[in-house]
């Protein structure tokens, strides 16, 4: 059974910094496609960041040079580091992984990230 637990989460102020890990268990970690979404209220979730197993990455156009995943497959986690964040970051931040064979998700019970002064 997988299983994926966030943490990091928080109240931040405006240009803050916070790293999310998500550590991954009943998995073979590396043929995952690991992923963090986000959902704002009142909004649909949404694609943040995601990293294969290779460690190719990809970043929606609102984070890109603020955030950076990376991977551990030695410690099954995925972390995302979330630097100069916006008000707009606000949001819950859920942990994804993707079966590469199968395509299947598994998710994260989210954690809420705050950017409020």
């Amino acid at each position: 059974q997988v299983q994926l637990v966030e943490s990091g989460g928080g109240l931040v102020q405006p240009g803050g910094s916070l790293r999310l890990s998500c550590a991954a268990s009943g998995i073979i970690f590396r043929i995952y496609t690991m992923g963090w979404y986000r959902q704002a209220p009142g909004k649909q979730r949404e694609l943040v960041a995601q990293i294969t197993s290779g460690g190719s990455t990809f970043y929606v156009d609102s984070v890109k040079g603020r955030f950076t995943i990376s991977r551990d497959n030695a410690k099954n986690t995925v972390y995302l580091q979330m630097n100069s964040l916006k008000p707009e970051d606000t949001a819950v931040y859920y942990c994804n992984a993707r079966n590469i064979l199968t395509r299947a998700d598994s998710w994260g019970q989210g954690t809420q990230i705050t950017v409020s002064s």
